[in-house]
């Protein structure tokens, strides 16, 4: 309370504060706001991009945002840019909260592989990674998967639009030919994890074993090496067998849980008719 009667005191004696643009702010961000209780933690960074005063499309990178896959794992702005989201002073501050801002193009690989260590590794030994540094040019991350709208990694993205933008789509489809079995059997046991926690099991075990098999594949993809990807196809996919029978025996056991549970319900209600019989049998 003594920090909030501060900084209305502190706001009341600044000079030049009076202009109707700034008692609207005041109104609308601070009034507003609740005095007590729990804090939503507030970004400035998204706060100040879905605001009616930025152009359109500065408004359109919290909604492609909104619906990726990093806001549903919680990656936003400043993961990627830099800067200070609680701090709308210093939200854009380079030199104190390191705000990069928009890469040169060039330079993409190396932000997006501060997260994705490994496959930035494998990007830059492949086709697209020298053809990038040799011209500046080449394909990158955001090329493939998008820059703020961008989704969970899947086989679809080798798409005949998207790659021949750059060349002929004959081999890109041969990479998809050859990752085909891998990406069939990791959509099934997406499905299969789905299915037990919707039952109320949660397989950590094999959750764990699936994410690391699915990133080392998709990982190895971007070498873009698409022998070297049919070399290793049974490699992953007998890792992902081994993962799928686990799931398959979590689910017989929860069949055998439910068939003993009806077996004991059925039994329970028998003996419940027989003990009634018997309380009526007339005594003698």
């Amino acid at each position: 309370m003594r920090s909030l009667v501060l900084s209305l005191l502190l706001i009341a004696g600044l000079p030049g504060i009076s202009s109707a643009g700034y008692r609207e702010d005041f109104a609308r961000e601070f009034m507003s706001k609740t005095w007590s209780g729990e804090r939503i933690e507030e970004n400035a960074c998204i706060d100040c991009h879905a605001s009616e005063r930025m152009k359109p499309v500065f408004r359109e990178i919290v909604d492609e945002w909104r619906k990726s896959w990093h806001a549903q794992n919680d990656i936003t702005c400043h993961d990627c840019h830099g800067g200070d989201p609680k701090d709308p002073s210093l939200a854009m501050s380079h030199q104190q909260r390191g705000f990069i801002g928009v890469p040169p193009y060039a330079k993409i690989p190396d932000l997006c592989g501060r997260c994705h260590v490994g496959i930035l590794r494998y990007f830059n030994e492949s086709g697209h990674g020298k053809a990038l540094r040799t011209s500046g040019k080449g394909p990158h991350c955001v090329v493939c998967h998008g820059s703020h709208n961008i989704q969970k990694a899947n086989i679809e993205i080798i798409s005949e639009q998207r790659c021949s933008k750059c060349h002929t789509y004959g081999r890109a489809q041969d990479m998809k030919q050859a990752m085909f079995l891998v990406e069939k059997k990791i959509t099934e046991i997406e499905d299969g994890i789905k299915a037990l926690r919707r039952a109320g099991i949660y397989p950590e075990e094999q959750e764990q074993a699936f994410f690391s098999t699915q990133a080392e594949f998709r990982t190895l993809f971007h070498t873009v090496d698409v022998n070297l990807v049919k070399e290793r196809t049974g490699e992953y996919t007998r890792k992902l067998d081994d993962i799928e029978k686990g799931i398959s025996g979590t689910f017989a056991d929860l069949r055998s849980r439910k068939n003993f549970s009806g077996f004991l319900m059925l039994l329970v209600s028998g003996m419940g008719v027989v003990m009634l019989l018997l309380s009526k049998t007339p005594k003698e």
